[in-house]
């Protein structure tokens, strides 16, 4: 069957968000979700957690600019040719995200991956605002040519075989969450049942400080982690960047299997946590993200869970101007406590809890493996090199 070369816009409307006034708080709500750059995660079909929604109110007024299920959003503002998502259900989106709702002629589910093989065409088309920030205009981005093919029954095929790699994807995430909160249920159970001896952070830490200020390399390096690569309590390396392997990086710098990171500087990202559960290759973190490693006194997952019970206080820690806030390591280390159970508790929670997150980390690989096959996949089916 024969591909052809059409434009963007001919595939739908393209539709660009907007963001509420933030003087009219009572735009925001919990009726419908609001998804912003933000919010999507790297390679990642859809984004079902986004930090805000619009009220009943907000949608009323913004119905207009509404975004119906199955719609591929794309950012174009800030970190272009890299973050799209899927609409998971009727939502709305801000105004560095252009969205397109296919007409008749295409699948939506053909779409997002016909848009996915062709997001690096949206980088070349920057054209940069005053301020710096990467920016294609929603004519530009009209106007990508992409190849298609307009039988809707082989669209569908495509999209269906591809799909499926991304279904065992959210499927193991999905898993991922709910042993989770097994663990945080656990300790829980612990914390509600225990009489515990009360420390300062720091009294309970080897090690409690920020990363190091590297010098980044293409290749041949030690992985180094960001702000980024900490979301929904997961460490991602879709953000993450190589430092020279030659640099003497000290060894409390080095990440160990079952450390605390924590998102030490900036707006709406200070106190992100999340446990690095990685042991197959060297790590550490830049200086934007602090360490914390637990000491003889307590269990290093038992301390994870215990920040992350109190990460909201964590994130309102932060010192300096609204436009760039720091975590002091010394406020953070005197002014965290850490309730510490018994020995025995302690075992019998470590006991429990090191083989879940062992789990998640081979869900983790499984991902890992199952977008490498799909990637390959994604340009030979798009191109019509592989027939369905």
């Amino acid at each position: 069957m024969k591909w052809e070369t059409v434009e963007i816009g001919q595939l739908g409307d393209v539709v660009t968000g907007n963001t509420p006034p933030r003087k009219n708080p009572e735009l925001y709500g919990d009726f419908i979700p609001f998804i912003k750059p933000t919010d999507m995660e790297l390679d990642r079909r859809y984004t079902p957690n986004p930090e805000e929604c619009y009220s009943e109110l907000g949608f009323e007024k913004y119905r207009k600019s509404l975004i119906p299920k199955g719609a591929t959003c794309v950012v174009t503002i800030g970190s272009i040719g890299k973050k799209m998502t899927q609409a998971h259900t009727d939502c709305f989106i801000n105004q560095a995200v252009n969205a397109v709702i296919p007409n008749d002629e295409f699948d939506p589910d053909f779409v997002f991956y016909l848009l996915k093989n062709n997001l690096h065409k949206v980088k070349g088309l920057d054209s940069g605002t005053s301020s710096g920030r990467e920016n294609v205009s929603k004519s530009s981005f009209s106007s990508i040519e992409v190849k298609v093919i307009k039988h809707l029954p082989t669209q569908r095929k495509i999209a269906s075989i591809l799909s499926r790699y991304d279904d065992l994807i959210e499927n193991n995430l999905r898993r991922v969450r709910l042993l989770e909160e097994k663990a945080f249920l656990r300790y829980r159970g612990i914390v509600q049942g225990e009489e515990m001896e009360t420390f300062k952070l720091n009294e309970v830490t080897q090690v409690l400080k920020r990363g190091v200020s590297p010098k980044y390399v293409e290749d041949d390096g030690i992985v180094v982690l960001n702000q980024k690569c900490i979301r929904n309590h997961i460490v991602s390396f879709e953000d993450s960047r190589l430092t020279d392997s030659e640099t003497k990086i000290s060894a409390d710098r080095m990440l160990q299997k079952f450390d605390t990171l924590v998102n030490s500087t900036g707006m709406g990202t200070l106190g992100r946590i999340a446990m690095n559960i990685q042991e197959d290759f060297p790590l550490t973190v830049d200086s934007h993200v602090s360490i914390v490693r637990a000491n003889e006194k307590i269990s290093p997952i038992f301390l994870f869970e215990s920040l992350l019970a109190q990460e909201h206080v964590i994130a309102s820690m932060g010192e300096g101007s609204t436009n760039q806030t720091e975590l002091s390591a010394r406020k953070f280390g005197e002014e965290i406590k850490i309730k510490v159970p018994s020995k025995s508790a302690m075992f019998d929670f470590e006991r429990e809890a090191e083989p879940i997150f062992n789990l998640i980390r081979n869900l983790q690989k499984q991902n890992t493996k199952l977008r490498e096959a799909r990637d390959i996949l994604l340009p030979r089916l798009m191109s019509g090199e592989v027939e369905v």
